[in-house]
């Protein structure tokens, strides 16, 4: 039966309903009290919580710049690296329900300083390991001494019994192996990232829900916008910081650096990845801290009470359609909610626009995760950068450039009115757009480098695609050389080779960088000498890196740009009732569909182009060496591009499910003339509203019109 929308009720019924109405769990204010300042307060807690963002942003996106450090210290293939990636949506996953459910019913400041300590405990344990597995060892031949006179002899004799100089893979384990060998260091890795993940889960939802509960309605979407906007900061220092700690080395303090012989760009230079940890960890539980002297909840502000008339108040609260909205703080039976669960689930998963919307960015996500987890490493093997400089690139470049995109889609958004339809339109034309331009990044390749037994054969002549085959020649048949090792050498010849031995050098002088072997039997030409390292000879890699940088900050962009009208195509699609509902479940299979599995698979396919992995000291295959980087460049690649490709025909057939199922709606609606007490009300509302605000302060009730609610 349809109620009286004209009631006649008092003010003081009016001003009390209200009051209940906007805010469950606030404090009652007393006519005897009078208002209470709450302004100092809500800023206060809008600084916290803008910090908080920026600190979880920050150890998020730190984690990200040092895969490839963590693949060389813990000698982890990638697929591991992203099992450990993952493993922070695994820790968020377990608890988001408990959190969301049981936390706006508790003291959301002190529920969020709880999960700060948690990030910040859990970042620390992810630096555990460095004070606990001892000083980094990585292959090499070369004598540390200082003494430039002392001659090695890197070729012995192969009827001589062999002792090996420097750190190398043998059938006999090494002392401490057993130990070593019953807990893997990355186990702390993964555990700590998990903790970060439940840490996590409390920040946005409680901290967003606080805002907007204490306040005024015109200003929760502007503070809202603000705590986003500064959380962007997070991962550019998350980066730079990344690209910082990538350059100091990973023992820094505790050796000697002039007896090092490897460099930020070699496979083997491993960071002060546990630096960064402590400085995101610090960071992170300064964030608790102002949280502890946040009050539980605040006095409702005078002009959020007058601004609302009472044929207003009247219609909120007889309304049908809208008056669930405001019984979230009702006591109810657990089991008639849970029996009411499943009926409503499944009518928000017979929406549609919704389900397609929900496969699509499924789809979507897993491109997206898989290919940002990747990225700096993508840089590092592809162009030769080392991961500083990668790091460097991605926070100064990269994400400004997405940042900037969401914000300009959604000044589009607002500037152009965009109906859902056209919202619809503009993100699969931005997406387009963007995936035509990251067709290009296929032309942008480089080719392998020159890795005698490798990638071409010892004379240099013909191209070779060896997978851990035989390193030996005619030329250094004469060796002991263990093929396990890896410790470049670069030829006079303009060849790499897999280290001294196999180059057949028999003498050296120098030490450390400054290291000169001499006699190399398979160095052809000139004086048979050969250096530490690499050869840097790929040149035309470095004259196609600027065009790759340029093209990956435009696609950034352009991709970006729809990514706000997309999420409200999501929010106009469905019903308000079925809102929180509608936007948790997307949030709950992104996260596990493509949060968790995209860098596991990523990182398995990218394991399948590799050409020379490193081995453990105790026995086992560690992290690689050196990629395929043709195979790398169309694996990495082909795979995102791919689920981007697969995405689009979910898109087209989604864009036209939503224009159907709209005409249909607006025809019936025409048909009907408007008719019916629920639609009349709404009428009647939005008609009040618009006299009373403009556009952009009523977002929710001008955008919803049950007629245009697409329904299977």
């Amino acid at each position: 039966m349809p109620r009286n929308c004209n009631r006649e009720t008092s003010p003081k019924e009016n001003e009390i309903f209200l009051w209940r109405m906007d805010l469950p769990n606030k404090e009652r204010r007393s006519p005897e009290n009078g208002p209470k300042p709450c302004c100092s307060s809500l800023k206060m807690f809008l600084v916290a919580l803008s910090f908080a963002y920026f600190a979880k942003a920050l150890s998020g996106s730190y984690m990200k710049s040092t895969i490839t450090q963590l693949e060389r210290r813990f000698d982890i293939p990638s697929y591991l690296i992203g099992v450990i990636d993952g493993s922070f949506e695994m820790g968020n996953l377990l608890v988001i329900a408990f959190v969301s459910y049981f936390g706006a019913k508790l003291h959301r400041p002190k529920i969020i300083a709880i999960g700060c300590l948690l990030m910040s405990l859990g970042t620390f344990l992810i630096a555990l390991p460095h004070f606990i597995i001892g000083r980094y060892k990585f292959e090499t031949s070369i004598r540390s001494t200082v003494n430039s006179t002392s001659i090695l002899s890197p070729c012995p004799v192969r009827s001589a019994s062999v002792l090996s100089t420097g750190p190398s893979t043998s059938s006999v384990p090494s002392a401490g192996c057993e130990h070593e060998s019953r807990l893997s260091m990355w186990i702390y890795v993964f555990l700590g990232n998990i903790l970060r993940g439940i840490g996590e889960t409390p920040v946005q939802p409680l901290g967003i829900s606080y805002i907007d509960d204490h306040a005024l309605e015109e200003n929760a979407a502007f503070y809202i916008g603000c705590v986003q906007t500064i959380s962007v900061i997070g991962p550019v220092c998350g980066y730079l910081l990344g690209s910082l700690c990538a350059k100091i080395y990973v023992d820094i303090g505790f050796v000697n650096m002039d007896s090092i012989s490897i460099t930020p760009g070699d496979a083997r230079w491993v960071g002060a990845w546990w630096l960064g940890y402590l400085i995101a960890g610090f960071i992170t539980l300064l964030s608790a801290v102002p949280f502890w002297f946040l009050p539980k909840s605040l006095p409702l502000p005078e002009r959020r009470l007058a601004k609302y008339s009472p044929e207003r108040t009247s219609f909120i609260k007889d309304s049908p359609l809208l008056e669930h909205k405001y019984q979230a703080d009702e006591p109810a039976n657990f089991l008639e909610m849970a029996k009411d669960f499943l009926p409503t689930l499944k009518s928000l998963l017979g929406n549609p626009v919704y389900f397609l919307y929900l496969c699509i960015t499924i789809i979507q996500f897993n491109s997206l995760i898989g290919m940002v987890t990747y990225k700096p490493k993508y840089i590092e093997q592809h162009y030769g950068q080392s991961a500083s400089k990668a790091n460097f690139l991605m926070g100064v470049i990269n994400i400004p450039a997405v940042a900037l995109g969401m914000f300009s889609g959604g000044v589009i958004m607002k500037k152009f009115k965009l109906s859902i339809m056209g919202a619809a339109k503009f993100a699969l034309g931005t997406s387009l757009l963007g995936y035509f331009l990251s067709l290009f990044f296929f032309a942008m390749g480089c080719e392998n480098a020159n890795v005698a037994g490798i990638t071409r054969s010892y004379n240099g002549t013909e191209s070779l695609y060896k997978v851990d085959s035989s390193l030996l020649a005619t030329c250094n048949a004469g060796c002991q050389c263990p093929e396990a090792n890896w410790d470049p050498v670069c030829g006079e010849n303009g060849l790499t080779y897999v280290s001294p031995c196999l180059a057949g050098c028999r003498t050296s002088h120098g030490s450390g960088k400054d290291t000169v072997f001499e006699e190399c039997s398979c160095v052809a030409g000139g004086n048979q000498t050969a250096s530490v390292g690499q050869c840097n000879n790929r040149e035309s890699c470095h004259r196609v890196f600027p065009y790759f940088l340029a093209l990956s900050v435009i696609t950034s962009f352009i991709i970006s740009l729809g990514g706000t009208p997309g999420y409200m195509l999501l929010i106009r699609c469905i019903r308000p009732q079925l809102k929180s509902l509608a936007l948790g479940f997307h949030t709950l299979t992104t996260r596990t569909l493509a949060g968790i599995p995209a860098p596991i698979y990523f990182g398995a396919i990218i394991d399948t182009t590799c050409l020379k992995w490193g081995h453990k000291k105790c026995g086992g295959r560690g992290a690689c060496r050196i990629y395929n980087t043709t195979a790398y460049r169309i694996a990495y690649l082909g795979l995102t591009l791919g689920l981007r490709t697969a995405s689009f025909f979910l898109c087209v057939l989604g864009l036209v499910v939503l224009r159907r199922h709209v005409q249909r709606q607006e025809h019936n609606a025409l048909a009907n003339g408007g008719t019916g007490a629920a639609a009349g009300e709404l009428q009647a509302l939005r008609k009040e509203e618009n006299n009373s605000c403009n556009l952009d302060q009523c977002p929710r009730t001008t955008d919803y019109d049950p007629e245009r609610e697409t329904r299977l």
